[in-house]
């Protein structure tokens, strides 16, 4: 597996166990503002840090951020996590925490995997994590709430 995907893999694992470990639970330091994915993650670059003095382009994330999402000021909200190109943002927008944190594990599990998957069967081919992402962003969809 290529450097750059261990990183990957890596990161999306703490990820994962932040996740699960209750890590978007509301800060003591900020309890009037709910959690932002990614961004108040220790992946973050700029964890931590209002000034945010590193550039977003530096982070890992970015390899899951399709082109048309990169120039925003806050890239990682612009990933897709629903296999309906739901991104964070939309989930901002449209959904509750839970339902938030619940496409995201989801979605996290789903790139490990992904991730794992094709380690196990490279070749030294030179796997690039564009194998995983999809460039192609599809149109937020409602989520049902039953």
């Amino acid at each position: 597996m290529a450097q750059d995907n261990r990183e990957i893999l890596e990161a999306l694992r703490f990820e994962l166990s932040f996740l699960e470990d209750g890590g978007y639970g509301r800060s003591p330091h900020t309890p009037w503002r709910p959690p932002s994915i990614f961004e108040d993650s220790p992946i973050c670059l700029n964890f931590s840090d209002a000034a945010r003095p590193h550039p977003c382009n530096s982070c890992l994330l970015m390899n899951f951020v399709p082109a048309e999402g990169r120039t925003q000021d806050v890239p990682c909200r612009f990933i897709p996590i629903t296999p309906d190109g739901q991104t964070v943002d939309d989930f901002y927008r449209t959904a509750s925490q839970i339902e938030m944190e619940e496409a995201l594990a989801a979605w996290l599990r789903a790139q490990i995997q992904k991730i794992e998957g094709h380690s196990s069967t490279e070749t030294g081919s030179g796997l690039s994590i564009s194998t995983f992402t999809s460039s192609a962003r599809r149109d937020p969809v409602p989520l049902n709430h039953t």
